[in-house]
C-alpha cells in the first residue's frame, strides 16, 4: 500500500485547528498539527488555517518560526492550503490593527470591507454565512471543483490581488472579492471548508487528489 503524504496543519496559536485536522483526516489524509518549523519542513504539503486578526496570526508565525518555514515550503513547489487567515497571509501586507507584513508570496493588499451597501441598505460586516464560490482558471484544484457552489464565510476584511491572473474564485458581497486564489503549488480559500459541509467535503477531496497525485 503507497504511504500517504504527511500533510503539516500548523499550529501557531490561533485558528480551530481540530475541525481542520479531522475534516482532512476524513479524507484519509495522513495529517500532523504542529508548531515545530522542522516538522513544516519535513512534510509533503502544508495547510495553514486562521481566524482571528492578520496581525496576531503574523506575529504568533514569526515568534515560532512557522513564517519561514511555510514560505520555504512554498518555494520548494510543495502544495499549500491556505484556510481564511491562510489566503490573507499570502500577500504582502495587512491593514488589520495598522500595517502589517505578510508572506509577501502574492502581490497585494489585505483590506477592510469597509461600509457597503447593496440596494440601498448597508451589508453586515463581518461577512458571515454562506455565500457562493464561482471559479474559474486552470488550476488542478479549481478543475475538480464546481463552477459554482456554496460556502461558509466569516471575515471582516478580503484580498484584493495586484494580479488578476492569481484569482480563481470570486464572491458577491457589497461587489465581487477575491475568495479563492491560486498559483503553482497554491490554492487558498477566504472561507471555510470544514464548516462548509458536503461543498467543503468536496473541496479537501480535491485537495487530497492534488496531494497523492
Amino acid at each position: 500500500m503507497p504511504t500517504l503524504p504527511r500533510i503539516a496543519v500548523v499550529d501557531y496559536g490561533y485558528g480551530n485547528l481540530r475541525s481542520v485536522a479531522k475534516a482532512l483526516e476524513a479524507c484519509a489524509l495522513q495529517v500532523e498539527v504542529t508548531g515545530d518549523p522542522a516538522d513544516v519542513a519535513r512534510a509533503d504539503a502544508v495547510v495553514l488555517p486562521g481566524v482571528g486578526a492578520f496581525k496576531d496570526a503574523a506575529e504568533g508565525l514569526a515568534e515560532r518560526g512557522l513564517d519561514r518555514a511555510v514560505v520555504k515550503s512554498i518555494e520548494a513547489g510543495k502544495p499549500y492550503l491556505g484556510l481564511c487567515l491562510g489566503l490573507q497571509l499570502l500577500f504582502e501586507e495587512g491593514h488589520e490593527h495598522g500595517v502589517t507584513k505578510g508572506f509577501g508570496v502574492l502581490p497585494g493588499i489585505v483590506s477592510h470591507f469597509g461600509e457597503i451597501e447593496e440596494a440601498g441598505r448597508p451589508l453586515c460586516v463581518p461577512h458571515i454565512g454562506w455565500n457562493e464560490v464561482a471559479f474559474s482558471g486552470s488550476h488542478p484544484m479549481v478543475e475538480a471543483l464546481p463552477a459554482s457552489d456554496h460556502y461558509y464565510f466569516v471575515h471582516s476584511y478580503r484580498a484584493l490581488p495586484a494580479n488578476e491572473a492569481d484569482v480563481v474564485g470570486r464572491t458577491e458581497y457589497g461587489g465581487s472579492f477575491a475568495s479563492a486564489v491560486a498559483k503553482e503549488g497554491i490554492f487558498a480559500v477566504q472561507f471555510h471548508p470544514e464548516k462548509s459541509q458536503s461543498a467543503g467535503h468536496q473541496m479537501l477531496e480535491a485537495f487530497t487528489a492534488w496531494v497523492t497525485q
